[in-house]
């Protein structure tokens, strides 16, 4: 797909790349096995109805896989969780136990695993699915919210590399 005319897409990225963003992972269960995915592209939407929305490249395995899902849940990552990020944001990894090694429960709305040292997490339904160019941005309804690490201090993403917020 082309770009915008007149948007060099390398320019683009390095412009987009100047708005910093949390990071939070994005986890289902299918058939039984937990998939997850890094996301930085998520935000809240609505108060009534309570609704949020992350945005999954079409071409990531966990963007069918969270398509077939009915319910999933989104952990925001404190700033100790860098090696999490960068393991959840890996193309091609083992799908087969891709959580081993990492801290989580099964949310209580949706079963899907809430890591252990978020500072903040939230349990979705899937409202609806919108084409958002070379990515879907799905929206979805909040079934709960939970603060598993609530001292926890944000992981930031800013200008191409990880970021720690700084008490003043």
């Amino acid at each position: 797909m082309p770009m915008s005319a007149g948007v060099d897409p390398e320019e683009y990225r390095r412009v987009v790349g100047r708005f910093a963003t949390g990071i939070t992972v994005v986890t289902t269960v299918l058939d039984g096995a937990a998939h997850a995915m890094t996301v930085n592209a998520f935000t809240s939407v609505s108060l009534e109805p309570t609704l949020v929305l992350f945005c999954a490249e079409k071409i990531a395995r966990f963007h069918d896989l969270v398509s077939g899902a009915d319910t999933w849940a989104v952990s925001v990552l404190g700033e100790d969780a860098e090696e999490a990020s960068r393991w959840f944001a890996t193309r091609g990894r083992e799908i087969e136990g891709q959580l081993n090694g990492w801290a989580s429960h099964p949310g209580p709305h949706t079963g899907a695993p809430i890591f252990e040292g978020a500072i903040a997490a939230l349990e979705c339904r899937t409202h609806g699915v919108h084409d958002g160019g070379d990515h879907s941005i799905v929206v979805g309804e909040v079934l709960g919210v939970s603060l598993p690490n609530p001292d926890g201090s944000p992981l930031l993403y800013y200008d191409g590399s990880y970021h720690r917020v700084h008490p003043r």
